[in-house]
């Protein structure tokens, strides 16, 4: 982590942390996201957001897709009760980018931190010290950072990936993969991330957003969540200031915009490795 000049959207100057990190975390496993067979239970899957629930993506949950979109064109299944999963980084590229690859229509995406380049390194531009914004911004890509470097990114495009009748669960943790993001959270569950407790048991402290105020879970020790959240899903306490609180894990939407003026730039998708580089050795 560096200090570094920058300049904020609102064209004001300051200081940044540049904060340089790797595209899978240390602190927790990744995955599983696809199940393989129809007769897998919850241990083989992740989850999925639907109508702000976190489904459990077990085999049954897969062989039943056709009646929870009531779509009978959903077959991710075959006859012998086998499960389509994308299973090389070629795969994993065609099926994740937006357009989906016709060939990979009707398959589980499940992209392994193997495929991923061994030296990916993504820099992340936060201000040092938070500065009110005139009015809150949308949210347009990643959204900040976990404690562990872990990057939350914005909502997954969900109506691309239904379109295409294909699923891209996310881990138990709430993040999966894809080629040019490295491994991200779309949702926060609990027990995963590494967290920073509060003497008061409000809700652990977890990351911090591009705008630079810090992200706490979504509920306290109590397991009650704030109700005085405002658009963004944050607000003011005397013993920490201006912070937000995660969504629901079903929510497939971390926060909901930034209260803060973000760095010029920060919010774009760095470039990444071209779709289908092979698997690291």
């Amino acid at each position: 982590m560096q200090e570094v000049p920058c300049t904020l959207e609102s064209g004001e100057s300051t200081t940044c942390l540049r904060i340089a990190r790797k595209s899978v975390p240390s602190d927790h496993a990744q995955g599983p996201w696809c199940p393989k067979s129809v007769h897998d239970g919850p241990e083989a899957g992740g989850i999925w957001p639907e109508a702000g629930t976190a489904h459990d993506v077990t085999g049954e949950f897969i062989a039943n897709l056709a009646t929870f979109y009531g779509d009978s064109a959903w077959a991710l299944h075959n006859e012998d009760g086998t499960i389509n999963v994308t299973d090389t980084a070629e795969a994993c590229a065609a099926a994740a980018r937006p357009d989906v690859d016709p060939a990979l229509h009707n398959h589980c995406v499940e992209c392994l931190p193997t495929y991923l380049a061994r030296d990916t390194v993504v820099e992340t531009l936060i201000p040092k010290l938070p500065t009110r914004a005139k009015s809150p911004s949308p949210i347009r890509s990643n959204i900040g950072l976990a404690l562990n470097g872990v990057e939350f990114a914005a909502p997954a495009p969900t109506h691309a990936i239904l379109a295409a009748h294909t699923l891209a669960p996310f881990d138990d943790c709430g993040g999966h993969i894809n080629m040019h993001d490295g491994y991200h959270y779309h949702a926060v569950t609990s027990g995963c991330l590494t967290s920073i407790a509060q003497d008061d048991a409000h809700a652990p402290m977890i990351g911090y957003a591009l705008d630079g105020y810090p992200i706490h879970a979504r509920a306290g020790h109590d397991g009650a969540e704030p109700t005085d959240l405002d658009e963004c899903r944050g607000h003011m306490d005397d013993t920490r200031g201006y912070h937000y609180h995660v969504a629901g894990p079903g929510k497939n939407q971390t926060l909901d915009c930034f209260t803060g003026e973000i760095v010029q730039g920060a919010a774009r998708r760095p470039p990444g490795p071209p779709p289908g580089q092979p698997p690291r050795e």
